[in-house]
């Protein structure tokens, strides 16, 4: 990927490789926070003694304090410094999983996650937000791929290297190596990321946000978010556990799953962020959303198979999965204007982290434990329900097309859109024929 010198309106020029690869940094210990529960899930029901509903629920509180936090954070995210926001939430989400790490008892840990999701999930927002401030729309697309390359580098580096620290040390020993990375990146962001003052605003916070919630482009595009995460964030966190008392894999070999899923993932993104650039995005979730279908339904209906086989079918999930998120980011990053894109990222990550916590703790309702062989009975239940979720992904999407087609086409800035209550904005969703769009703005 190529980058071109991006210049901020103080006349700073700004280093995109390097801006980016510190986000992407921020964003892989981030991932990985996230993640890396979910490959010790069987060891964490083994250590606390809590049953598969309960590490559900482990699970799913680390999106609903992000979700808590990333709607409160929408009130603010535009009114101050982007860099003094990212690093003052990456080092409340480091002394978070350092305390994940010193986690005694489950509900110990399960408050450290609940720190590590409102800290993490905020910071996540704050990323994409800077890079639709820095990155002009027709290269965004390889640019939030470079950011989506943390969830596969997580899942080829950090999930196998995790989880032969868990077998060879304690399940405590990841946390402690994540804290010192995130130690490491803190320090890196804090001497090269550049300030982005925010956009001049005149409404007060809550108007603000009252705007951001109730311009309806940004309404098609939260429930679009609402979709998309539902259908993946069902079946990830129970990916081990099924792979381990479904399939018959043995505990040894989990990190295999994780580290060819996490390889081709890592392959198939900077192409998935070219095709984005080039490709109309909504054709392009349609196609990933059919892969990813077929995908679930073969990975929530697996018995006992050879490890090739089941090497086959995580690979093709998780990077179908993962396929989908580059067009639709775009797509979202790029329907919204300037002005409302820190908020905006801001409460779309509280609505995509809660749906997160909510799918997690839907799948557990879902499947049950047989007290004996310890297999997920009714996993299939929960991959007919993410198939029906990759469905409503594209149909959603489309509907976001049909009010903001700038958004999906190659290179395309955000037009200013009307807001909530305007004459123009009840033409626009009514039935009064078209209107003229305004020029284009889309600046820092």
């Amino acid at each position: 990927m190529s980058f071109t010198p991006v210049t901020l309106p103080n006349g700073k020029p700004v280093n995109e490789r390097l801006t980016l690869f510190v986000l992407a940094g921020v964003q892989f210990t981030h991932t990985l926070d996230f993640v890396i529960v979910q490959p010790l899930g069987p060891k964490l029901m083994e250590v606390f003694d809590i049953t598969a509903g309960q590490y559900t629920r482990l699970v799913a509180v680390y999106g609903i304090a992000a979700a808590v936090t990333g709607f409160l954070a929408g009130f603010v995210l535009d009114r101050v410094n982007r860099k003094s926001a990212l690093m003052t939430l990456y080092c409340g989400f480091c002394l978070a999983t350092f305390a994940c790490a010193l986690a005694p008892t489950y509900w110990a840990l399960m408050g450290a996650r609940f720190a590590a999701g409102a800290f993490g999930g905020v910071a996540g927002s704050v990323i994409a937000a800077m890079v639709g401030d820095i990155i002009p729309p027709e290269r965004r697309g390889r640019a939030m791929a470079v950011i989506a390359a943390s969830y596969p580098l997580a899942l080829v580096l950090g999930i196998p290297f995790g989880l032969q620290l868990a077998n060879m040390v304690a399940w405590r020993a990841p946390f402690f190596v994540l804290a010192g990375m995130g130690v490491i990146v803190f320090c890196v962001g804090a001497k090269t990321l550049p300030p982005i003052r925010p956009v001049a605003i005149t409404a007060n916070p809550w108007e603000q946000v009252r705007e951001i919630c109730s311009h309806h482009v940004h309404v098609r595009g939260f429930v679009l978010s609402v979709v998309l995460l539902f259908a993946g964030a069902s079946v990830i966190p129970l990916m081990a556990p099924s792979m381990q008392f479904n399939a018959g894999i043995s505990p040894n070999y989990l990190f295999l799953i994780y580290l060819c899923g996490g390889a081709v993932t890592f392959i198939t993104t900077p192409i998935v962020g070219r095709l984005t650039d080039f490709h109309d995005k909504v054709n392009l979730i349609g196609i990933f959303c059919i892969i990813a279908g077929a995908s679930v339904l073969a990975l929530t209906n697996l018995g006992r198979v050879p490890l090739w086989a089941a090497l086959v079918v995580a690979a093709l999930f998780l990077s179908s999965m993962s396929a989908r998120f580059g067009p639709t980011m775009a797509l979202l990053l790029n329907s919204v204007e300037a002005r409302y894109r820190g908020g905006f990222m801001s409460v779309n990550a509280a609505i995509q982290q809660a749906a997160a916590g909510l799918a997690t703790m839907s799948a557990g309702f879902l499947v049950t434990n047989d007290p004996v062989t310890h297999r997920l009975e009714g996993f299939w239940r929960v991959g007919i329900m993410s198939a029906i979720f990759m469905a409503g992904t594209y149909w959603l999407a489309r509907r976001l097309k049909a009010i903001a087609p700038w958004a999906s086409a190659p290179g395309a800035k955000a037009p200013r859109v009307p807001g909530p209550g305007t004459l123009m904005n009840r033409i626009a969703t009514g039935s009064h024929g078209t209107f003229e769009v305004k020029p284009p703005v889309d600046s820092i």
